[in-house]
């Protein structure tokens, strides 16, 4: 039975616009930040003494054991008993809310415009995050007892594992144990073969499980800051095994990772591929027509080929998926979305120019500080100071395989946010043509992420309103950027959110409309892409064909670049 959605879900998630790590944090512009409220203190010296005493207050209740202070039941830096029974422990918890409840109200009482007000609580939030107690040895007793507990071992163990990430990791902290995986072997492990390669793509065709398949094949276009396997990560979490088992055919594309030779490689090549990777499984299936699928940057790739393709009246693309993907970001997105400046997008075009790729090491890391409590300091604590191993966990060592942008490439991702082609139709070239999604009209189906701290959702529902489609689906899974694709079915706590009333001018609107569905959206999506798959025909008894032979196994060659 469908229920009607919570109202928190009209909250933003915390996190940033879909651009911002491409653009990174431009140390100008996180400084510029730190002045200006530096600035506004010494204008307005009495709105900071007014909350300055107001933290004097919450300190002396603190010191005299009246404060009624404590970390949020789900914050799970402060989990120890210690926080909340050791008078010492219990203070500087205390003490540290109070000075993050203070530095919140102080910022928002500051005379800012929005953005002004949302980079200096980004910044601040950064700053708070970094001081707290638990991200020290003294000052986590979790830490501690495991020191004692281990006689010193646990810390032995903390500096190696900081010594390794320094020389092996890039002085990145590890968020994975990747011993216990090897892709071709415990990943992406399903039967199929590579049936067409360019020096940047090679296409991957999956065997069929059943004597029968639908005749329009599913061709997905993946993130090209990403490995193309999480389609099928394991037989438990594999999209491509979903599409099998509702007779759909699959084929994905796997991107080369790009070095700095291919740095000139542009959105036009990669839409360009892609539209001949169209004709290829075409002349494959036998089908005139393919339903097409992308997420995250793959969507936007995707958006400038259905655009391509509808200017150019090619009919080929059937129905059209977009996952996790946001085709018009605006600042006000999120907090850190302001941070996206002018400024920070030309150094950032700029540093990439000069290496002739942005490399998959700094995007990791922009991508880790758009959450540091839970993708920095959180690994901190565990393998520094508790001296563990970090998880090993399928989807992490997946994210932590980083691929490289071309120069190229990066450049014209940033212009999406400088000139926004998707937002103003007829206006704008990309790829060879001029932008206008109104002159799409595949059916499309439009999945976003409730906790999504990549895309946030009511930016990805943006996209409803963009195309000239008169079938849009959008689904709000209950769910971050990754899980929210990769969501197979068994979850006890999946659920998504759908709504009978087509999508309105706003997320607020649909929101309205929109009821709970208990379960994966997985089995929903398969039989939206079967009912536009076509009849079922015989299933192909090989893959590829006489013009396209299979080149060799799936998951390929260029996945392990």
């Amino acid at each position: 039975m469908a229920k009607k959605p919570k109202i928190e879900l009209a909250g933003e998630p915390e996190g940033g616009a879909a651009l911002n790590p491409l653009v990174g944090l431009a140390s100008e512009d996180l400084w510029g930040a730190v002045a200006l409220m530096l600035r506004e203190t010494a204008l307005k010296p009495d709105t900071t003494m007014k909350h300055m005493q107001a933290f004097g207050d919450d300190v002396v209740k603190i010191m005299t054991g009246k404060s009624a202070l404590a970390p949020a039941p789900k914050d799970r830096r402060f989990s120890d008993p210690a926080w909340t029974y050791n008078p010492f422990y219990r203070a500087g918890v205390q003490y540290y809310l109070a000075m993050q409840e203070r530095t919140r109200a102080w910022i928002d009482d500051l005379d800012f415009d929005e953005m002004e007000q949302n980079r200096a609580r980004f910044v601040s939030a950064m700053i708070l995050d970094a001081l707290a107690p638990t991200n020290t040895l003294a000052g986590n007793p979790s830490a501690i007892k495991r020191a004692i507990d281990s006689g010193g071992l646990s810390l032995m163990k903390g500096l190696q594992n900081a010594y390794n990430d320094i020389v092996h990791n890039d002085a990145i902290v590890s968020q994975v144990d990747k011993r216990p995986f090897k892709v071709g072997e415990n990943l992406a492990t399903t039967p199929g073969k590579v049936v067409w390669r360019t020096e940047m793509m090679e296409l991957i065709q999956y065997a069929p499980t059943g004597d029968k398949v639908h005749a329009i094949p599913q061709l997905t276009v993946p993130p090209q800051i990403n490995k193309a396997y999480i389609n099928d990560l394991t037989p438990q979490k594999s999209v491509v095994q979903l599409q099998l088992a509702a007779g759909i055919q699959p084929f994905v594309i796997s991107w080369r990772n790009p070095q700095k030779e291919q740095g000139h490689w542009g959105l036009s090549d990669y839409v360009d591929a892609v539209i001949e990777a169209v004709g290829v499984v075409c002349a494959i299936s036998g089908s005139a027509k393919v339903n097409v699928s992308g997420a995250c940057s793959g969507g936007i790739t995707l958006a400038a080929i259905l655009s391509k393709m509808a200017a150019n009246g090619d009919d080929r693309a059937n129905a059209a998926t977009l996952m996790v993907c946001v085709l018009q970001p605006e600042a006000n997105d999120s907090e850190v979305g302001s941070l996206v400046s002018k400024h920070g997008i030309e150094l950032a075009r700029q540093r990439s120019a000069k290496k002739g790729i942005l490399d998959g090491t700094s995007l990791s890391r922009a991508f880790a500080w758009l959450r540091p409590n839970d993708l920095v300091w959180n690994y901190v604590i565990n393998n520094y100071l508790h001296g563990e191993d970090p998880p090993a966990f399928d989807i992490l060592y997946w994210n932590n395989d980083a691929t490289n942008l071309p120069a190229q490439l990066h450049s014209d991702y940033l212009d999406f946010y400088v000139h926004q082609p998707f937002a103003n139709p007829g206006k704008v070239e990309v790829a060879g043509h001029t932008v206008d999604l109104t002159k799409v009209t595949s059916d499309l189906f439009i999945l976003a992420g409730v906790t999504d701290h990549i895309t946030p959702w009511k930016a990805c529902y943006r996209s409803t309103q963009l195309f000239g489609s008169k079938n849009v689906d959008f689904i709000l899974s209950q769910s971050g950027h990754i899980q929210a694709i990769l969501n197979p079915p068994g979850n006890p706590k999946a659920k998504f959110f759908r709504s009978e009333k087509g999508t309105p001018a706003t997320p607020e609107q649909w929101l309205d409309g929109a009821e709970e569905v208990a379960g994966s959206w997985w089995p929903y999506w398969a039989e939206w892409v079967k009912k536009r798959a076509g009849p079922m025909v015989d299933a192909p008894k090989t893959l590829g064909s006489k013009k396209y032979p299979p080149l060799g196994d799936a998951p390929g060659q260029y996945v392990f670049d």
